[in-house]
Formats: C-alpha cells, sequence, structure tokens
C-alpha cells in the first residue's frame, strides 16, 4: 500500500510521515532534499537551475514509485510525483524560470513514466496559509530556504488548492494553521483516526 504525503514547503510533511510511520508501523519514504546536488544552486538563482533541479527530482521519484510498487510493506512517502509536475515545475514555468522547451522535454518524460505510474492509495494533503509556512520555514532555518520569496509560496499554494480540487483518488485534506500534531496528541489522534476510516472504515 502506498500512502502519500502533500503539501507546500514547511506545511509538516516530513514531520507527519514521520509521526505516521510510527504510529501505524508503516515504511517511510523522505524526499531527496539534503542530498539534492542542485538544491543552493536552484534557491540562488531559480531561473538558471529549475530544468535540472526539476529533472533530478523527476527521476529520483520515478525510482521510488517503481520501488513502492514493488514492496510488500505500507510505504508512507514524503512528497509525491505528482506534486513535482503539478506544482513546481507548472509554477516555474508559469513564473518564467523554465523556457517551453525545457517545460516541454520535462513533460515528454513524464508522460512517459505515467504508462507506469499510479496514483497513492491514499494522499494526505497538508493544507496550510502563507503565514503558516513562512513561520514554520523560519523556524527550522534551514539556510537555503531563507531566501524563498512570498510571492514563489503563494504561487505554489495556488496550484496546489487547484490541483486538490481536481484530485480523483482517496484524499484526505488537514488544515494546519490551527494544529499542532507533533506536540498535541489530540491533534495526531484527529488525522489518525480519520485515517483509520478511510482505510480500514473505522468510525
Amino acid at each position: 500500500m502506498h500512502i502519500g504525503i502533500a503539501g507546500n514547503i514547511g506545511s509538516g510533511k516530513t514531520t507527519l510521515t514521520t509521526l505516521l510511520a510510527h504510529h501505524y508501523g508503516w515504511t517511510p519514504k523522505f524526499e531527496s532534499v539534503t542530498y539534492n546536488p542542485y538544491l543552493a544552486d536552484y534557491y540562488a538563482d531559480i531561473k538558471r537551475w529549475s530544468f535540472a533541479l526539476e529533472m533530478y527530482f523527476l527521476q529520483q521519484r520515478l525510482h521510488d514509485v517503481l520501488e513502492i510498487a514493488q514492496s510488500k510493506e505500507v510505504v508512507i512517502q514524503d512528497r509525491t510525483l505528482f506534486e513535482g509536475v503539478h506544482i513546481f515545475v507548472a509554477n516555474n514555468y508559469a513564473q518564467g524560470n523554465l523556457s517551453e522547451r525545457d517545460y516541454n522535454t520535462y513533460m515528454d518524460t513524464y508522460n512517459v513514466m505515467m504508462e507506469v505510474v499510479k496514483q497513492p492509495d491514499l494522499m494526505i494533503y497538508l493544507r496550510s496559509s502563507i503565514e503558516h509556512l513562512v513561520a514554520q520555514i523560519q523556524k527550522r532555518g534551514r539556510d537555503y530556504e531563507q531566501s524563498i520569496s512570498i510571492e514563489y509560496l503563494g504561487g505554489l499554494n495556488e496550484r496546489y488548492e487547484k490541483w486538490i480540487a481536481g484530485y480523483t483518488g482517496k484524499l484526505i485534506i488537514v488544515d494546519t494553521d490551527k494544529m499542532d500534531f507533533l506536540n498535541r496528541p489530540e491533534d495526531f489522534a484527529t488525522i489518525t483516526d480519520r485515517i483509520d476510516a478511510e482505510l480500514f472504515g473505522l468510525f
């Protein structure tokens, strides 16, 4: 089984992935962030490094999806292949950070991948306001993230909402602004109750 955690930068995906993996005994699959060779360059010069970064993420996520498909375990994934395409690549293209040639090359590659990729069995979307995202990004203090603009985060949020509005798979939406699922057990229990209902027919 494949569980996907979706959400903007700073929405709490990694934290929730870790908590749910521990709670259910699921196998976590984390996004390639700390060792992505393009990430720091990308945030320093988005237009110059967009295509290289997105292609790197695409091949990493395809590798992850194929590995998950072959696993007999329940795997919970921090960010999915679909977000890379419908959110980040679409946003970079709309903002002029990807040329039409690079965008078409990327999409051609993605469309070939879709012949062997299916949606997760459950998608959990973490909805967050820009104010909440900024506060979380500042709190965790990753140097390469401090230059992310409000405009950039806002563009991503708009695309997340559009994507989720048309999502056809099994979906749970979690509004994170007033939740602290790391430090308040009752908030975490609210999420696990909804997961139990979706996956196991409880409650």
